[in-house]
């Protein structure tokens, strides 16, 4: 019987990285997962965990063979000594939206670390996308499917560029950041067939500072993060969208919210996904939002 492994991964073994061939095929059990510990940048065109109490480091979880692990611990320059290694092998508790496990990951100690950039948003993609783009495909699946905030803001002429509708899989909708009027919307890593949909814009740089703001990510209250997304039955990679950083239990949104949400999604996502969003607020809410 084959052992198999849980490893934990933040750097050029994600999703459309560099190394990501090395995992391919291999079972990818959350895409959105976090450890504790700070991430630093070697300028070498990888990243380096330094363990860390109170920071998240941003990752994904594979499981592995024995034999992989092998290869993983070449490429990573692990050989077991650890004044030889690059990187050294340890496990940490791994958190996922589901719950947490513990998993293999490689880290750097912290004298290797001294003179490192460190990466303040813990994550290696949105460091090297965000700086390094000019312009995204952008989800929406709550409030900025709706254009009125956009044009009380001012900004509603950077998200003209609309793609269509954009599925994400292994995802579901549910309200789990609490503010004074209510919940508002995020999407959570299930391990089912459930699925989110939303608008997907073409946005530049100015147009990503705007959402940075307006999801309050310099508060905590929301993060960026990279996901797969198909509009059309083809496959997008690396399509920005913003998750709830601490997700809290489950609470009502506003009327004012959940109408901005339904009429920014019609006409854009199916019928199905439009009776799904409402049938999610009467049977959790008791909500029956009418459209004017």
């Amino acid at each position: 019987m084959t052992t198999m492994h849980h490893v934990f991964v933040y750097g050029t073994l994600r999703k459309h990285e560099r190394n990501e061939h090395y995992l391919l095929g291999d079972n990818c059990i959350a895409t959105q997962a976090w450890v504790l510990g700070n991430l630093y940048d070697t300028k070498r065109g990888y990243p380096a965990v330094i363990r860390n109490s109170h920071n998240r480091v941003y990752g994904e979880i594979y499981e592995v063979s024995s034999d992989k692990l092998k290869l993983l611990d070449q490429l990573e320059g692990y050989v077991g000594n650890e004044r030889e290694n690059h990187y050294n092998r340890d496990t940490a508790k791994v958190y996922t939206d589901q719950g947490s496990m513990n998993a293999i990951i490689y880290l750097y100690t912290e004298e290797q670390g001294e003179k490192l950039e460190k990466i303040d948003s813990g994550n290696w993609k949105c460091h090297r996308l965000l700086e390094h783009r000019n312009d995204f495909l952008y989800l929406a699946y709550g409030s900025c499917m709706d254009h009125e905030r956009f044009q009380i803001a001012g900004v509603n002429h950077l998200f003209q560029e609309i793609m269509g509708c954009g599925i994400a899989k292994n995802f579901t909708l549910e309200y789990r950041i609490q503010r004074p009027d209510g919940g508002r919307a995020d999407m959570v890593e299930v391990y089912d067939n459930d699925w989110v949909e939303g608008k997907v814009y073409k946005i530049n740089q100015q147009a990503l500072h705007y959402l940075m703001k307006r999801e309050g990510v310099a508060s905590g209250l929301y993060r960026p993060a990279f996901i797969d997304v198909e509009i059309e039955e083809v496959l997008y990679p690396d399509v920005l969208t913003f998750l709830v950083s601490n997700k809290e239990s489950e609470l009502a949104p506003p009327e004012h919210y959940a109408k901005e949400i339904l009429r920014g999604a019609h006409p854009y996502v199916s019928r199905t996904y439009f009776n799904k969003l409402n049938d999610r607020l009467r049977s959790h809410f008791n909500m029956d939002i009418r459209m004017e």
